[in-house]
């Protein structure tokens, strides 16, 4: 067992004819890598240290005779392909022993009471194990159940066939039974006084039993070599390993195959320290973006990702590759729901501590208001209204000094020059910068199909190789004819693109803070001019009267 907290999982449905091999599997030592069992100095296997093992729904037979009785009755489990038998692990948070005062046989007791609830009828073994393979201490129970079940049991609700509870039907490991048995371990612990974590949602960042085990293997040699340059007296350079490698066919275990194929590099093995610095790099962004076209743009600039959303999932394609990696294989954050999830609250936090302008009220024409049918009450807020507009806006011709109607249309002009000159600098820094990202694309699309391409000059069978990899070829010849719409003949360096686009970004940073200054106040003092000439136009009629 490798998880430092509590956990279930169905670690695997068995085909082996040999019942008796989960028994030895249970009570002998094996080796974590191989699976094969330990011999001592007389080549006998070597019984584990600690365990603890019971029987259920076996009666006076072993599990083993009783699963093979249980086959021959119902004449079933016959064919090599048949799964003959079922199992669960159970393992518990470390800390629940020196915390919780978890110990082996209450552990037993516990995986005991959770074979009888929720696996009736079945010939079962139930095993307590003191450690893990990380020997973290994490107290864990193994569950085998024989596939057929010997005798009919009540319905609970979970169950959806008559399969479910019959006699003689076979063990069926459904989404919806395993979600009941994932509330069951979390009700099981909650009871008992155990720590635990939410079983139903996951892990936001998944680690694969193809990766974890190529990480053991791969440490384990790693300590190795280190032993080796230590016993010659030379220090090792690095004693952790970072770089692991699963290759595609024959390393990984047949239930990885999909992973593997999935999650390879270019070479073609996957690099779990890449896809480390993915996570890195892709959660680094995520928390800053307020949108998607954002968080696109954010992960193109800063770390050349793109990023796809096809049939409402999304993938992730870094610099260096010609694949999609889809965000499942990633972890949950960075799936389409929750990634929209957090864009949409680093909005709504965006929006909620960012200050509200200091704007000046336009005064209103009360009269013409009232001539359209407006009442007495919207009078009232009127006169109060047009009272702290104007009040708002001698404050502000008092704070620049421009009381002399001249001076105010001087800067009113000055502004409005300032504005359209920044405007116009935003706007071709923006096509530049747009222009340039294009081209970022492209080179990167050029570079990474290029070899593709060469390899369809040699091919044996060009129309076979052209239909493999269509995607690629498709994307070398748009980068191909982008250059030639542009004429570009000599490819410019990534590097020198990226920092060009930096370049390009921080110039229209700075004139855009100059466009957004030039624009409150030209819109302020343009509204207090509009103000001063109202009020006056108010104030003559007025005196007339007088």
């Amino acid at each position: 067992m490798r998880c430092c907290c509590q956990r279930f999982e169905q670690s695997n449905c068995n085909k082996n004819s040999d019942y008796s091999a989960i028994e030895a599997y249970l009570v002998y030592q094996h080796d974590e890598f191989s699976g094969k069992v330990i011999l001592d100095k007389q080549g006998r296997p070597m019984l584990r240290e600690s365990y603890i093992l019971d029987t259920l729904e076996c009666g006076n037979f072993s599990f083993a005779t009783a699963c093979l009785l249980a086959n021959r009755k119902y004449g079933k489990n016959t064919q090599r392909d048949d799964i003959k038998s079922h199992q669960y692990i159970i393992s518990f948070d470390p800390r629940d022993a020196a915390d919780n005062g978890l110990t082996m046989e209450k552990a037993q007791a516990l995986g005991l009471k959770f074979c009888k609830e929720n696996f009736p009828g079945h010939p079962a073994i139930v095993c307590t194990h003191p450690d893990g393979h990380n020997h973290s201490g994490n107290i864990h129970v193994h569950i085998v159940i024989g596939s057929i079940r010997t005798r009919e049991v009540e319905r609970k609700p979970y169950m959806q066939k008559p399969r479910d509870w019959l006699e003689g039907m076979k063990h069926s490991s459904t989404a919806q039974t395993m979600r009941h048995l994932r509330v069951e371990v979390m009700e099981l612990c909650e009871g008992a006084g155990l720590y635990q974590i939410d079983l139903l949602n996951g892990s936001k960042e998944r680690v694969s039993e193809a990766k974890y085990w190529a990480r053991r293997r791969g440490q384990q040699k790693f300590d190795r070599k280190n032993a080796a340059l230590t016993a010659v007296g030379q220090p090792p350079k690095q004693k952790k390993f970072e770089t692991v490698k699963v290759a595609c066919r024959g390393e990984a275990p047949p239930f990885a195959a999909q992973t593997a194929r999935s999650l390879k590099s270019p070479t073609g093995a996957f690099v779990a320290s890449q896809t480390r610095t993915l996570r890195k790099q892709i959660s680094s962004v995520l928390y800053r973006a307020t949108s998607f076209e954002d968080f696109s743009n954010r992960l193109m600039q800063q770390h050349g990702i793109a990023v796809k959303e096809s049939r409402g999932q999304l993938s992730y394609l870094p610099s260096g590759r010609t694949k999609f990696i889809r965000a499942k294989h990633l972890g949950d954050k960075f799936e389409k729901g929750l990634v929209l999830a957090t864009l949409q609250e680093n909005a709504e936090r965006k929006r909620a501590v960012q200050p509200k302008p200091d704007r000046i009220g336009k005064l209103v024409d009360i009269q013409a208001k009232l001539k359209q049918g407006k009442g007495i009450g919207y009078e009232r807020w009127a006169k109060k209204h047009n009272l702290k507009a104007i009040s708002q806006t001698l404050i502000l011709l008092q704070e620049k000094g421009l009381l002399n109607e001249d001076a105010l249309d001087r800067r009113i002009e000055e502004l409005q020059s300032q504005y359209d000159h920044a405007k116009e600098v935003v706007l071709d820094l923006d096509a530049r910068m747009k222009s340039t990202r294009k081209l970022l694309e492209q080179v990167a699309a050029y570079n990474n199909t290029k070899n593709i391409a060469q390899q369809l000059k040699t091919a044996k069978r060009p129309a076979v190789f052209e239909e493999q990899h269509r995607a690629e070829l498709t994307a070398y010849r748009a980068a191909a004819a982008y250059f030639k719409a542009n004429d570009i003949t000599k490819l410019p360096s990534p590097k020198k693109l990226e920092a060009e686009y930096a370049l390009l970004a921080s110039e229209k940073a700075k004139f855009y803070e100059q466009y957004k200054e030039a624009k409150e106040e030209l819109l302020k003092l343009k509204t207090a001019k509009q103000n001063v000439a109202s009020f006056f136009r108010e104030e003559e009629p007025a005196q007339q009267e007088r």
